[in-house]
């Protein structure tokens, strides 16, 4: 089900609670939500829903969507700085650090541990989004 943007600094500066088996849904309304803002939206974390769980799902390689529920970077290489926008938050983009190459661990849907490497764009949206869950913003 799509769900209505959050937009409350307060609330989104919140860290999530790890996600379990009976976030699913969360998960699944946070791919609906992304995929009906798919034309100016590459990531959304679960908070920008209104859930505060640990859950990220965003357009990765070959343009797949990929939703990750608990990821943690687990390593990270060749910082660079750039700039960056949100759907949840108001004005232009914000400067920030990303990291060109990241290694991530997190649990797909079936709640399978799974470890990979991202590269590039990927890689910077996977950031935006975890730090989302970890409550910073850009």
């Amino acid at each position: 089900m799509i769900k209505e943007l959050m937009h409350d600094p307060i609330f989104l500066a919140g860290k999530s609670e790890p996600a379990t088996k009976d976030d699913l849904q969360t998960a699944k309304d946070l791919l609906d939500t992304l995929m009906a803002h798919k034309e100016t939206c590459v990531g959304m974390a679960a908070n920008m829903i209104g859930v505060q769980k640990n859950i990220i799902c965003f357009v990765g390689e070959d343009d797949k969507y990929m939703t990750m529920l608990n990821p943690v970077i687990l390593k990270k290489d060749k910082p660079y700085d750039t700039e960056e926008s949100c759907l949840s938050l108001l004005g232009g983009p914000r400067k920030c650090m990303r990291y060109r190459t990241i290694k991530v661990q997190y649990q797909n849907l079936e709640m399978q541990t799974r470890i990979k490497k991202f590269e590039g764009w990927t890689a910077q949206i996977i950031q935006h989004e975890i730090d989302h869950c970890n409550g910073v913003l850009i």
